[in-house]
């Protein structure tokens, strides 16, 4: 698979603990219980958001929250056993819906068996060297006596270090267990801003002799992206930069946020115009939507926007009923709630799911918003529209989060063409009339050069 085919994907993306309503504590004792399997109830909802890759946070065995892995290659007692995770991932792709898997290779947790026996066994460990900063000089907050590198000085999650090559072995194991026993498709690199560089080369070169066309992903709040996503690396990074701004521009009526931000990716001389970046407006780390936008008339315009800009669209689950939800300063469990389907339908805004099951279905139809090169036509503080072209065709997107209607007609798009298809109506509109978009609204619309 090239880099133009993954511009082809729609990725949901569930936090597994949160979402079955998991204990928060993994005794590793308890006997396997396959909640896991309440996915099975959704892949009707997900195939109508046209959804054709799920990203599953962690599912590996690990001591509370996912990132502290405990044993890269079973999975989470808590979620089920490999068999039956074996079953769904099957019955996902018999769906056409892809497995990614979040690979936390920064770092493990403190039960984590390799450093279990260099709790046990100190310096005679032969396992010593597969850490970040061993010392037995000095002790650990944990009271070990040895001290270590742990992930930005949180001292659960022990830091691993992928110069050695035993360690990356035992990685680059499981990562070949996961593709060749569970069919996996790609792999999402937690904290990848912290994973060696010459660990994601290897990482790449090995997915793909076994697995031509694997997805890696990285996760990267600040940078430059393509120190990470090229040619011999990852093929894709959170776009963090646009996140921000999918939900500032509304709240601070500043739309030339956004739009600066895409127009340097994207525009004619955009640093990331040939990335398929992974794009968001929440996840299990950051605030709903429905909670970080200031007015929630806006909710529907942010979709847009994110379904429309260039890269690859990624919905946290249950956002798309636009259900609220705030991380705290200890805690990121309100983020990561069990939702129950039926009661997400009962009780929720079924007017923006039904928007944006329209516009992952118009991203399917129209290649201009998987392909199309990015241009923008006009940019005030509280409406934007641009534009995709690919080959003869062309989508205009016009956004107006004001209190008041936007009158198009007054913007010099200069169109090639003298008619255009409203394509949330269907309606036909001749562009010698009057484009007028509602407050708190938008338009989609489509044309093709003669």
């Amino acid at each position: 698979m090239q880099n133009t085919q993954f511009f082809d994907q729609q990725i949901y993306h569930i936090y597994p603990l949160g979402f079955t309503g998991a204990p928060m504590t993994n005794t590793f004792q308890s006997t396997p219980d396959f909640r896991l399997g309440k996915v099975y109830t959704w892949i009707e909802h997900l195939k109508s958001l046209n959804i054709t890759a799920i990203y599953f946070g962690p599912i590996w065995e690990s001591t509370s929250h996912g990132y502290d892995t405990a044993d890269f290659f079973n999975v989470d007692r808590r979620l089920g056993t490999n068999e039956e995770v074996k079953e769904l991932f099957a019955a996902l792709d018999e769906n056409g819906i892809k497995i990614i898997l979040d690979g936390v290779f920064n770092h493990t947790g403190r039960d984590f068996w390799a450093f279990r026996d260099v709790k046990e066994n100190g310096q005679a460990s032969p396992f010593r060297d597969w850490f970040a900063g061993l010392n037995f000089d000095a002790s650990s907050p944990f009271g070990d006596p040895f001290s270590y590198q742990g992930w930005n000085n949180h001292y659960s999650l022990v830091k691993l270090n992928l110069q050695n090559q035993d360690c990356v072995q035992h990685l680059l194991g499981a990562v070949t267990s996961w593709i060749q026993d569970f069919d996996i498709d790609g792999i999402r690199l937690d904290a990848a801003d912290c994973v060696d560089i010459g660990f994601q080369q290897q990482l790449a070169s090995h997915v793909q002799k076994l697995k031509p066309g694997f997805f890696l992903l990285g996760e990267i709040i600040h940078g430059d992206y393509n120190k990470w996503a090229n040619d011999t690396t990852l093929n894709s990074v959170t776009n963090y930069e646009c996140y921000k701004g999918l939900y500032s521009s509304f709240n601070d009526k500043n739309m030339f946020e956004i739009a600066y931000s895409l127009n340097r990716q994207f525009g004619a001389t955009g640093l990331y115009k040939n990335l398929p970046l992974y794009s968001f407006v929440d996840n299990h780390d950051v605030n709903r939507l429905g909670s970080q936008l200031q007015d929630y008339r806006n909710i529907a315009l942010a979709y847009c926007l994110m379904y429309t800009m260039p890269g690859i669209p990624s919905l946290y689950y249950g956002s798309e009923f636009g259900i609220k939800g705030e991380r705290s300063a200890s805690s990121d469990t309100d983020l990561r709630p069990d939702l129950n389907l039926g009661s997400l339908y009962a009780h929720n805004d079924l007017n923006l799911l039904e928007q944006i099951k329209r516009f992952s279905t118009l991203r399917q139809q129209l290649p201009a918003l998987r392909y199309g090169n990015y241009r923008q036509l006009e940019v005030r503080n509280e409406q934007f529209v641009y534009i995709r072209e690919f080959e003869n065709e062309f989508v205009i997107i016009a956004i107006n989060s004001s209190d008041n209607d936007f009158d198009c007609t007054e913007v010099q798009w200069k169109l090639p063409v003298n008619s255009l298809t409203d394509v949330m109506s269907g309606e036909n509109i001749q562009t010698s009339e009057n484009i007028f978009i509602q407050k708190h609204d938008y338009k989609i619309l489509h044309g093709k050069m003669k």
